[in-house]
């Protein structure tokens, strides 16, 4: 779970996002951090015996910096005051499917799937979906898939039929997707629950068929 200092560290964080408080309170920033690598690795202990591609993934592999880019975005605060957990078999920044914990004051979800992949990849996905797509039915219409996330995000979706694909095929709606997630909201006053991890992962392994469909399509030799 997170502490309860932690989330009060966030708290402040949001209120003041700037350097000047930053650099005082650099020593709280400290206990953050370990709070934060320690909720890593009660994850991945979790994790790992439920999904074996997670056995080689280590704590710096799942975490983000606390600096903000700020280079184009008109947004210029300079941290974030959200903690992130990124948990994949191809690590933070390969092409892989994974699963994703966001804590913060505004947005807390969970997540999993493969977000706006570039085109080469895109065009891997859809190439499985076009041959498979009733594994891809199988895996969404599961009845705790249903439950948690309903379907896959549709929000960052073709309007029309994606180039070399029918708008009559029978998985177009599928094809059309830029991204293939699925996401569930929660309170984020539950991160500091004793049982936020276990109940959390009983959430996020229900994605694991869903990464498996995209890391085949992924890593299948043409």
């Amino acid at each position: 779970m997170l502490s309860k200092d932690s989330k009060k560290f966030i708290d402040d964080l949001t209120a003041n996002n700037n350097r000047d408080w930053f650099v005082d309170n650099k020593k709280r920033y400290e206990k953050y951090k370990s709070d934060y690598q320690n909720l890593v690795a009660e994850f991945l202990t979790e994790m790992r015996p439920l999904d074996p591609s997670l056995e080689l993934l280590e704590i710096k592999n799942c975490t983000f910096r606390i600096n903000r880019d700020i280079r184009f975005s008109k947004d210029k605060t300079p941290y974030k005051n959200h903690l992130g957990i990124w948990m994949s078999s191809g690590a933070k920044g390969a092409n892989r499917a994974g699963y994703y914990v966001h804590i913060g004051p505004t947005d807390s979800f969970i997540a999993g799937g493969f977000y706006s992949p570039e085109a080469p990849d895109l065009k891997k996905v859809r190439k499985e979906i076009a041959f498979f797509y009733e594994d891809l039915e199988d895996i969404v219409s599961e009845k705790s898939f249903k439950k948690i996330y309903g379907n896959l995000d549709q929000t960052n979706s073709l309007k029309n039929a994606p180039k070399d694909y029918e708008k009559d095929h029978p998985a177009i709606e599928f094809l059309k997707l830029k991204s293939f997630t699925a996401t569930q909201k929660f309170d984020y006053n539950e991160a500091t629950k004793s049982d936020f991890v276990k109940k959390t992962v009983e959430k996020l392994i229900v994605l694991k068929p869903l990464n498996d469909f995209i890391n085949r399509a992924l890593t299948t030799e043409e």
